[in-house]
């Protein structure tokens, strides 16, 4: 659960973000960053083109007028200790990490010094970002693969350590496009968290120290299991069909915000309690 007061600034996107147009969501990472200021760092451990897809960003982020833009490519554990990685993370304003394979993300960084020096950065005020693969190694347990467009079981879903610069909860990418609401379910239930949250194409949720704010064309859906009345998860077999009770569920769209505190919406700056719906309340 997420409740301490760690000061941190996260950008998590559902993939697909607008890299074209007005490019709402690459523009607030860049601004936060410090904008014309900015001395941004791509993280292209996730994806097998580096090259093809860290200079496409270069070219998003200096359009937009960063100050300076570099790839740090780790294609093993050895590169992530290398000396002009880890000066290029310590200069940075913002850490981008591209879209590809999470399982990349964390076999080549997780537990080197990069992580290391990336944590220390985050402490320190430096703006993190992600998307798609980049989004789903947020959390401590992120989700490795799993099926879409299905209903809630223990196998459609495997699970493993993740980047950890968002304890506490599961998060799922791709979401509403991808049908992934049974798959986030299937995660939260098999882990010590009490919140996942889905995130939308071209849809970010932008974290600072425990706020949420949604930004984009879609929403963040958001599952609240900690106040569940029952769940069936230590009664049935891998494949059989999970049950859960009086979990919440929120829909947040742009410009809504989230508290991870007290795991309520927020709107003007009130808490909006009654907001929360039932998981499965609705009418068919």
């Amino acid at each position: 659960m997420v409740t301490t007061d760690i000061k941190r600034q996260l950008v998590i996107i559902g993939g697909a973000e607008d890299k074209e147009g007005d490019c709402q969501i690459l523009r607030e990472f860049l601004r936060r960053a410090g904008g014309t200021k900015a001395h941004i760092v791509i993280m292209t451990a996730a994806t097998e083109l580096p090259r093809e897809v860290g200079e496409n960003y270069i070219r998003v982020f200096e359009r937009l007028g960063a100050e300076k833009v570099r790839i740090v490519d780790t294609e093993t554990r050895e590169d992530a200790s290398s000396s002009t990685a880890l000066k290029a993370i310590n200069d940075a304003t913002g850490i981008f990490f591209t879209g590809g394979d999470q399982a990349r993300i964390t076999g080549i960084l997780k537990d080197t010094e990069i992580d290391e020096a990336i944590h220390q950065r985050l402490a320190e005020g430096v703006v993190i970002a992600g998307t798609s693969a980049g989004a789903a190694v947020m959390p401590d347990t992120m989700i490795v693969e799993g099926d879409s467009e299905t209903n809630p079981r223990i196998e459609i879903v495997d699970i493993g350590p993740g980047m950890g610069f968002l304890p506490g909860v599961i998060i799922d990418q791709h979401f509403s496009q991808r049908g992934r609401l049974g798959r986030l379910i299937s995660a939260l239930l098999q882990e010590p968290a009490d919140l996942g949250f889905g995130i939308d194409e071209n849809t970010a949720m932008v974290v600072t120290d425990n706020q949420i704010e949604v930004v984009g064309e879609g929403a963040v859906t958001i599952v609240d299991e900690s106040d569940a009345t029952h769940n069936n998860i230590d009664e049935i077999l891998k494949d059989e069909p999970l049950a859960i009770f009086g979990a919440k569920l929120h829909i947040l769209p742009n410009g809504y915000k989230f508290d991870l505190k007290t795991r309520q919406p927020i709107l003007q700056n009130a808490s909006i309690a009654d907001s929360s719906v039932p998981v499965g309340s609705a009418n068919s």
